[in-house]
Formats: structure tokens, C-alpha cells, sequence
């Protein structure tokens, strides 16, 4: 029974030293076959407490490769040590040494806090557990099958628990099939009770050991493991391509990317350049705009989870999409993205007063500090405030962006709200106005259509709004578009799903719009992108000349 327990030890001890040792042998072979990979962002965004250290190894280039070059074959040369078992120790004081690097790298306390990308439950973490875990398969004596053990035989003696220096041989050298005797021909009782007695006989017989191939094969076991396992994640790595994020995975369809016929083009608003199809937020919000479809929210947030929010964000700025217009509720999401990944994808940050307490710079405030790039009065809020009489609202929410140094762009779904603006006098740096036409099934009749109706009551009637219609009066829009000389950025151009993109955007882009704001699925996006170029590419209907 003893003897049971202590064989089912070593194979516990070893199945954890090898998964250990695959985890650091994944994660350099993801950074060693993505060509171009770089621990600058991770660098450059640490906010612990050795973070100067860290920003400095990203200053400069030449330590920046140094830096990449040790951490990714540190991870190979550690994880295969582990993994197969040799140089047992000094593989895991050499993982211990990289998780507490990166575990002071963004420590599970303090700001870092602020961009958790799972794994961290205050002053522990994954690298913690981890490193802690190497600490203890140090200090015990046993360090499970591996090859050390076979180096061991090949110089005459059996090797040490520890996969260093050999040590006499105490345990059973079973030959053959008959399992009670050693190879001289002790029964294994009297040589258990050697072993107790004190460790002279064992001493003597140390020289002349030799492995059993079961033992050969026991210690040999990681290396087909290990083929089966590579195997496998260069097949992964070929089929979905591999982006990595602070250590962990992040999956892309890079194949999707090749499918790209091109660079898409930009406009310019003040001092920012800005791809002409911009990523709305709505889907990552859970915004569905979806009639009568009361799942289909609940469906976007759950397929939409934060990793598949930041796979799609990465995908997006591969893509050419260097902005996104995003709800105020999504301002720390998209702080933590591009704290993480050191993105420079543009936020254009929603803002809205609180007439409750009339507070109406607390959003602007909270926007800035969040780290927004670009603010803008919501739409849905601009429309309420011209239909309550209360433009000076407006107008001071404009007044106080621009005065932080921010472009103010001003959104609407009713296109009267800008013109009442625009005739008092109250003008943004750009327009955010739904632009698409009426015709789809769901569209209610426009005799039934009444201003400043779309996210109001939401009636059981289908020839009153329901959450189907955003551009309530297409032509009175594009009458007014055509004659501003603002930069316009068009949004619903598909109607919430209801119009195909071939269509959305030629119609938006042809009756004038500089921009188009689309939400987008990451199964989406390069479909997208290539459709904006075809559009583009020829659009001869287009009658107002381009204002960014």
C-alpha cells in the first residue's frame, strides 16, 4: 500500500510539473510563431510599484529586443525543462523568478485593479499560485519522472529525487515478470528491510543498478506527450493565427484578414484622423435595437463577453478601424482595452446631463478621466432637450467640453433637433445624425411618424414605433446634411440589422455623410471594411463634397 501511494505521488508530482511546464511552453511558442510580437504594450502600461523599472526596459529599443528575446525563450527553455524533466531546479527557480516579474508587473492591488483581465482576487493572482506552486515542487525531495532520472543510469548510478546529484538506490529494482525479486535475487521483504535497517547494502548495489524498461518508460513519457501537444497547437496556431494579451491567449481570424483588398481611407476632424467607418458600441453595450425580439440583448452580452469584446477590438484596428463611438457606460471597458494592449484606437465617449440633480458636466468629467479622446452630446438626449425647450443645456454641455480641449460633436435620430440648434446659434466641431432610408418591412408608415419619438414609448401598434425606425424623415435628413458644411458622421445606417451593408452604406455615404458609425460582430468586420472600400471606390451619386 505503500509502496501504491508513493508510485501515485511521483505521477501527481509529475503530471503538475509537466502542466506547468506546458503553460510557459505555449505561451513563448504563441509569442516565438507570431513573427512580430513585442512586450512593448505590456511594458509600457505596468502600474505597480516597480512600473518605472518596466517603462524604462520599453524606452529603449535595444533593451525592448533584449527583453523579448529572454522572454521567450525563457518560456521555451523553462517550460521544456519542466516538461520533460531536466534541469529540474533550475527550471523552476527560473519560472519563479519570470512569474514574480510578472506578477510586480501589474500586481493584483492598487490601479492595476482598474484593467483585471481575470485571474487576480486582490494580492493574488495566477503568476502568485503559480510561482508559489514551483516553490513548493523545489523544496520537496521528489520531482516525479523525468529525464534527469535516465542521465542518472547512463553515469552508473541511480539519480537524486531532486534531478540533481545521484544518491544510492533504495528502492526495488524489479526484473522481468516476476515482481518479488531484484536482479540479484533478493526478495524484495528482505531488501525493504535492508532499506530500513540503514542504507549499507543499498550503497553497494548503487553502481550496478540499471533501469527497467518499464522505468525507461515512465521517464520517457513526456517526449510523445510532448509531440502530441505541439502538434496540435502548430495546427491551431495555422488554422486561427494567435495574438497574446498580457500572457494569455487571444484568438483572431487572421485568415479573415487576408480577405482585405484594402487600406481604408481617413477624414479629419480638428486634429484627429478618423477612419471613415467607425466601430459603433451598441453591440458591445448589449444595445440591440431588436423590435419585438426580447432575447436578442441578452444574446448580444453573452456572446459578447470581454475577451471576445477585446478579440474583435484588436481585429477592428488590424483591420484599418483606428475609432470607436461608444455609450458612456462603456468608458472603463474601453480605458482597461487600451490600458492592457497600449492601443491608440480612438474613443468618441456619449455624454448626457443629469437634469435630476442638475448636474450637467458629471458624464464630460467622468469621459475625460476615463480617457476619452472625442465628446459628444447623446443623441437621444439632444433630441429630449430641443423637445423640452432647453437648448441652453446644449449649449453649455458644448461650451464645457470645448473649453477642456475636446472636439464636441453633437448626436440626434431626429434631424429637427439640429436644425432647431443650428438656428440658435449652437454649433458642434461635427454631426452625429441617423441616416438611413425607409425602405424595409418593419418600418412604420411615415404618416404615423412624429418627431422626437425614436427611444420614446414603444408601441404594441406595428404602424407606431416600436424600436424599428431611427431616420424618421430620410429626406428632410439628407436636405439637411447636404447643405451644412460640418463634417457629418452617419449612424443606424443599417436601421439596426434591417438593411443589408451594401445598401446602408452607399445610401449614407452617397447622401452625403463623411463618416459611418456601424456596430459590428468580429465575424463582421472584414466584410465591412471591404464593403466601405467597394463603396467608395465608386460613388457617383455623391453630390456634397467631403467636409473631414
Amino acid at each position: 500500500m505503500k509502496i501504491l501511494r508513493a508510485e501515485m505521488g511521483k505521477w501527481a508530482i509529475t503530471l503538475l510539473r509537466m502542466a506547468i511546464g506546458w503553460h510557459f511552453l505555449y505561451e513563448g511558442f504563441v509569442k516565438l510563431v507570431a513573427g512580430n510580437w513585442s512586450s512593448f504594450s505590456y511594458l509600457a502600461n505596468t502600474s505597480g510599484p516597480l512600473s518605472g523599472f518596466f517603462h524604462w526596459l520599453a524606452s529603449d529599443p535595444s533593451l525592448l529586443r533584449a527583453v523579448d528575446l529572454l522572454n521567450i525563450w525563457g518560456l521555451l527553455l523553462i517550460g521544456a525543462a519542466l516538461f520533460l524533466g531536466v534541469w529540474v531546479r533550475g527550471a523552476m527557480a527560473g519560472g519563479i523568478l519570470l512569474l514574480l516579474l510578472y506578477y510586480t508587473a501589474y500586481p493584483p492591488f492598487g490601479s492595476s485593479l482598474l484593467h483585471n483581465t481575470g485571474g487576480q482576487f486582490f494580492l493574488i493572482d495566477r503568476n502568485l499560485l503559480e510561482s508559489l506552486t514551483l516553490l513548493l515542487l523545489l523544496v520537496i525531495p521528489e520531482k516525479g519522472y523525468g529525464w534527469y532520472a535516465l542521465a542518472g543510469h547512463l553515469r552508473g548510478r541511480a539519480p537524486s529525487h531532486s534531478g540533481g546529484s545521484p544518491v544510492a538506490v533504495t528502492d526495488d529494482r524489479i526484473s522481468g515478470d516476476s515482481g518479488t525479486r531484484d536482479q540479484k535475487g533478493t526478495p524484495a521483504g528482505e531488501k525493504a528491510s535492508a532499506g530500513a535497517n540503514g542504507q549499507a547494502g543499498a550503497d553497494e548495489a548503487a553502481g550496478e543498478a540499471s533501469p527497467t524498461r518499464r522505468e525507461v518508460v515512465r521517464n520517457l513519457v513526456s517526449l510523445p506527450l510532448l509531440g502530441v501537444m505541439g502538434w496540435g497547437a502548430h495546427r491551431v496556431s495555422r488554422e486561427m493565427g494567435v495574438d497574446t494579451l498580457s500572457g494569455a491567449t487571444i484568438q483572431l481570424k487572421t485568415a479573415d484578414l487576408r480577405k482585405l483588398e484594402g487600406e481604408l481611407p481617413f477624414g479629419k476632424i480638428g486634429g484627429h484622423q478618423i477612419s471613415r467607418l467607425v466601430m459603433g458600441g451598441n453591440l458591445i453595450g448589449g444595445w440591440a435595437h431588436s423590435r419585438d425580439l426580447l432575447y436578442v440583448p441578452s444574446l448580444f452580452r453573452a456572446y459578447n463577453t470581454e475577451k471576445k469584446i477585446f478579440e474583435t477590438l484588436i481585429l477592428c484596428e488590424k483591420a484599418g478601424i483606428n475609432t470607436i463611438n461608444i455609450g458612456y457606460p462603456s468608458n472603463g471597458l474601453l480605458a482597461k482595452y487600451k490600458k492592457i494592449t497600449g492601443s491608440t484606437l480612438q474613443v468618441i465617449s456619449q455624454v448626457a446631463p443629469d437634469m435630476d440633480k442638475g448636474d450637467y458636466y458629471g458624464q464630460i468629467n467622468g469621459a475625460m478621466d476615463a480617457g476619452a479622446d472625442i465628446l459628444q452630446v447623446q443623441g437621444n438626449w439632444c433630441d429630449w432637450l430641443v423637445r423640452d425647450g432647453k437648448t441652453e443645456v446644449i449649449a453649455a454641455m458644448l461650451e464645457r467640453i470645448r473649453s477642456q480641449g475636446y472636439l464636441a460633436g453633437l448626436g440626434a435620430h431626429t434631424v429637427d433637433s439640429l436644425i432647431a440648434c443650428e438656428e440658435k446659434g449652437i454649433l458642434p466641431d461635427y454631426y452625429m445624425q441617423t441616416m438611413h432610408h425607409d425602405h424595409y418591412w418593419s418600418a412604420h408608415p411615415r404618416e404615423k411618424r412624429v418627431p422626437f419619438e425614436v427611444d420614446g414609448m414603444k408601441y404594441p401598434d406595428h404602424d407606431r414605433f416600436h424600436d424599428n425606425c431611427f431616420c424618421l424623415f430620410p429626406e428632410r435628413t439628407v436636405e439637411f446634411v447636404n447643405r451644412t458644411t460640418l463634417p457629418v458622421m452617419g449612424f443606424k445606417v443599417l436601421a439596426a440589422g434591417a438593411i443589408a451593408p451594401e445598401d446602408g452604406f452607399r445610401w449614407a455615404f452617397g447622401n452625403g455623410a463623411d463618416f459611418i458609425c456601424v456596430g459590428m460582430f468580429d465575424f463582421q468586420v472584414v466584410d465591412d471594411v471591404n464593403i466601405v472600400l467597394h463603396t467608395l471606390g465608386n460613388l457617383p451619386e455623391r453630390k456634397r463634397r467631403w467636409f473631414a
